[in-house]
């Protein structure tokens, strides 16, 4: 059997990249369970089949979508915290960038909701997030407690919890604002709820 040469190589990791994005598009569209891979094959410009090539089902490809927005998100926010930033102001400026890629945001967005129901084959994706966000950001609240930073009789768990539904809601008004020029300031609007739980340092 021939071995492929480097070019075809290249060649398979850019239509995967292709395939990916496509996907990502199309999942924060209309969503995973409407989405389809012949749709999604269509957009790249390749044959079904040729999609099931590099992605042998609708899950594998859903968590490969997943796989890519959280290692680039992760990559950032490592990259802020080992700058000396506190986790909670890496997820600020997580908040910062998100707002220059819509697509995200909307995909995460659609994805989430869809993913209540059990049935989902990203339910436990989003378990499994959502329980690591939340831990980073109440240790980082605890921190923040014992260097007298954190306002007086807030509870970090507490605290973190809300602060990630905060950042839920806005990506919600902020895509339905999407037309108007006074679309909501996400940055502007967590950064004023943050200073809500944290004093002067």
């Amino acid at each position: 059997m021939s071995t492929p040469s480097p070019r075809g190589y290249a060649r398979g990791r850019a239509t995967r990249e292709d395939i990916l994005a496509a996907a990502t598009a199309l999942f924060g569209e209309v969503g995973y369970t409407s989405a389809s891979l012949r749709e999604i094959a269509a957009r790249v410009g390749i044959s079904h089949p040729g999609l099931l090539h590099h992605f042998p089902s609708k899950e594998a490809l859903l968590a490969a979508v997943l796989q890519r927005r959280d290692d680039a998100d992760a990559a950032d926010v490592r990259a802020d915290v080992e700058s000396g930033a506190g986790y909670v102001d890496a997820l600020l400026r997580l908040v910062e960038r998100n707002a220059a890629r819509p697509g995200i945001v909307e995909l995460f967005t659609v994805l989430s909701a869809e993913a209540t129901s059990p049935e989902h084959p990203a339910h436990e994706y989003f378990r499994g997030r959502y329980a690591r966000v939340l831990r980073s950001v109440e240790d980082d609240l605890d921190r923040f407690g014992a260097s007298g930073r954190l306002r007086a009789g807030v509870d970090p768990a507490a605290a973190a919890r809300l602060l990630v539904a905060v950042l839920d809601g806005l990506q919600v008004q902020w895509l339905l604002e999407s037309g108007s020029p006074d679309r909501v300031d996400m940055v502007a609007a967590v950064r004023q709820f943050h200073d809500v739980l944290v004093g002067p340092a």
